[in-house]
């Protein structure tokens, strides 16, 4: 773990009673593989309770937000909050990543900034806070930390169709994303893309993988329309 625990929790906003919840959620199994420990001292069974502690949370605030929506269209929304992008950018937001107890080749090749990795993590932490402080803590957390900023948040982590939507409705021109540079070990490279929109660049992006590159350029795109129109 590269950050002092007591950071983390300044972060979320929660101090343990029980320190070793919080060490067992940051836990990862490659950490454990690589240590000889018990299968189980990683944070996977805390991630099967936090997930499903979310989905109880995230529910609920959807139910009472959304009085009038049927039942189809909660499940996709809730889908949509709960995805793997979207606790990876929650935990980015936290920089959970940083928190982390990682196996060295995991971490040599970039898994602190993994999506899959940090959403398994910020769902062991939720299930660690509803452990050390029950329910009401752990629904706190989750809506201070996961259900904040909804609308901002899909617009970072789906910004490609986002994007491709805007466009479609006004311009009708094509989105074209270009890699432009590499940069790094193979194991631990970052790509550098550009999107445009007909002959004209309107954003860039840096990421671990095209795709993440290539969200991030979007986002910097749409916002660069937004602030046309604005």
């Amino acid at each position: 773990m590269s950050r002092n625990i007591k950071e983390l929790e300044k972060k979320i906003s929660y101090s343990f009673s029980d320190e070793g919840l919080l060490k067992h959620a940051m836990t990862h199994s490659s950490y454990v593989n690589e240590k000889r420990l018990k299968k189980t001292d990683c944070n996977e069974r805390l991630e099967f309770l936090g997930d499903a502690v979310l989905e109880l949370v995230s529910s609920e605030y959807l139910f009472f937000e959304n009085p009038k929506m049927p039942e189809g269209e909660l499940t996709k929304l809730r889908a949509s909050m709960v995805c793997e992008k979207a606790l990876a950018f929650c935990a980015r937001d936290l920089d959970l990543g940083d928190f982390l107890l990682l196996g060295k080749g995991e971490d040599a090749t970039g898994g602190r900034k993994r999506d899959s990795i940090t959403s398994d993590a910020l769902e062991a932490l939720i299930g660690a806070i509803y452990l050390d402080g029950g329910f009401a803590n752990a629904k706190e957390f989750i809506l201070n930390h996961v259900l904040n900023d909804l609308e901002g948040k899909r617009l970072f982590y789906d910004s490609k169709t986002i994007l491709q939507e805007l466009v479609q409705g006004n311009s009708g021109k094509g989105i074209c994303y270009e890699l432009v540079g590499e940069v790094g070990p193979d194991h631990n490279k970052s790509f550098q893309v550009e999107v445009r929109i007909g002959d004209t660049t309107y954003g860039q992006g840096i990421g671990r993988t095209k795709k993440a590159a290539e969200q991030e350029a979007a986002y910097q795109a749409i916002l660069k329309l937004k602030n046309r129109k604005a």
